[in-house]
């Protein structure tokens, strides 16, 4: 048998320098990379915790004049539109801008996990641009961490989170230029007290949060400057979440009643809320709250600010009871809460269209039409009334605005309404005519949309 090669030399050395360079590689790479914490910035941490609360809307629209950035000549043109949304409620109630639903046929929402929903409206204020959507999702929400707007410092690391062009979840960074700014988007929307900043606000970017270095939603995303870089606005939280507090507050009036009136959040916002009147034979009297108590917890939700009140009434049924945690003076209250029907002097006085499609109609004097109106239409039925999660509220009509026309029939009294009403609901082809084209006047403008006629209900009365 030959003899084995002897070992050049020095080989054992080079084997051992060989297995110290592999142990030493497998080391440096096997774990986590050098540097990963530097990475993992604050801003990435606040993109992170506030993302799964963060939606997307999208949906074919009307542009109105309020919509920012429209051009005269696009009013009443419809496009698909777009936007964003933040969770404040487990159950999925949503606040974005009033002007991204705004003549939205069919509400579309996709949430982080890419689950995708019609929301329908809850309810909306067009001066303050806000409005808050609901979708009935098959597990709670995250809900975003809500800041405060109290103090703000200009200077200070923001992030803008939202659908910017279409490209979901988009996150810019920026600063807080500076505070208190008053903007007129457009002819019909003016704004106060806005916060500007240099984080980059795109189309697609309004109704999402304007966040904190700690990921806390400190505005709501609302507005580009057009042919400006690197200005835009957001409604400040404070404000934001007092409105929300209001328009769940009417949308639960709706439902249930309780009795309590809640000091506006105010300088006091992010606090527990202070109740500032009890309504006399009320649920909450028969309770126990009285003027001046201060509510910590409702069920078992803490209470921060009146929006936690609010939303947590809205899972509450006629009879249902909750406990409630008050604080009064030195001592802590536990009170329980019986919510009752909602009597009817709190109930508005409601014609035929309030429940069919949401809405109180009056008709417009012929001489009051051609003095405000320059058109074609020889008249119309002023809008006094818009019910929130209604055909009309869903579809765009506000009040204020005076229909002119349905499908190819004008709409100068209430019998011309019936007629249209009357012959979707039984005329042969009437899924060909379901929903209604519907032409409204809202200031100088033409506005149409469609708007869907239940045809399961009894005929209109006639008049």
């Amino acid at each position: 048998m030959p003899d084995r090669p002897a070992s050049p030399p020095h080989a054992s050395r080079w084997a051992v320098l060989v297995c110290v360079t592999t142990l030493c590689g497998s080391a440096l790479f096997s774990g986590p990379l050098l540097g990963s914490d530097l990475r993992r910035t604050p801003i990435v941490e606040a993109v992170k915790s506030a993302r799964p609360s963060v939606v997307n809307i999208k949906g074919e629209k009307t542009l109105g004049a309020s919509d920012p950035q429209v051009l005269q000549g696009d009013v009443g043109r419809r496009v698909n539109g777009m936007g964003t949304g933040v969770v404040i409620d487990p159950a999925g109630y949503i606040i974005t801008n009033h002007h991204v639903i705004d003549g939205v046929r069919e509400i579309q929402v996709t949430t982080a996990d890419e689950h995708e929903y019609i929301a329908k409206l809850v309810s909306r204020d067009p001066e303050t641009d806000l409005a808050v959507i609901k979708i009935d999702p098959t597990e709670p929400l995250p809900v975003v961490k809500i800041g405060t707007s109290r103090d703000l410092m200009p200077g200070e690391s923001v992030v803008a989170v939202g659908n910017a062009y279409g490209y979901e979840h988009t996150a810019t960074r920026g600063i807080i230029s500076a505070l208190h700014r008053a903007v007129q988007v457009s002819d019909a929307q003016y704004y106060e007290d806005l916060i500007q900043t240099d984080a980059s606000i795109n189309p697609g970017n309004s109704g999402g949060p304007l966040l904190n270095i700690d990921g806390e939603m400190i505005g709501i995303n609302v507005a580009v400057r057009a042919g400006a870089q690197g200005i835009g606005f957001a409604i400040p939280v404070d404000k934001a979440v007092s409105v929300a507090a209001d328009l769940l507050a009417a949308h639960g009036l709706q439902r249930v009643w309780h009795g309590v009136q809640l000091e506006a959040d105010g300088p006091q916002a992010g606090l527990a809320p202070v109740v500032g009147s009890v309504a006399d034979e009320s649920p909450a009297k028969l309770a126990g709250l009285e003027s001046g108590d201060v509510i910590t917890r409702i069920g078992n939700l803490e209470v921060e600010r009146a929006l936690d009140f609010h939303r947590a009434i809205l899972g509450l049924d006629v009879g249902q009871s909750t406990d409630l945690l008050v604080r009064r003076g030195d001592e802590t209250v536990n009170l329980t809460l019986t919510v009752a029907k909602v009597p009817g002097y709190l109930k508005p006085a409601v014609g035929p269209y309030w429940e069919l499609l949401g809405v109180e109609l009056k008709p417009t004097p012929d001489d009051e039409f051609r003095q405000n109106y320059r058109t074609r239409y020889r008249g119309g039925l002023s809008v006094t009334a818009v019910r929130p999660d209604s055909p009309a509220a869903s579809h765009g009509i506000r009040e204020g605005d005076v229909l002119v026309g349905m499908h190819i029939w004008e709409t100068i009294s209430f019998k011309n309404v019936d007629y249209v009403v009357d012959r979707v609901r039984s005329h042969s082809d009437s899924a060909s005519l379901n929903p209604v084209k519907f032409y409204v006047l809202r200031g100088s403008e033409t506005l149409y949309g469609y708007l869907p006629i239940p045809v399961a209900m009894g005929k209109t009365v006639q008049r």
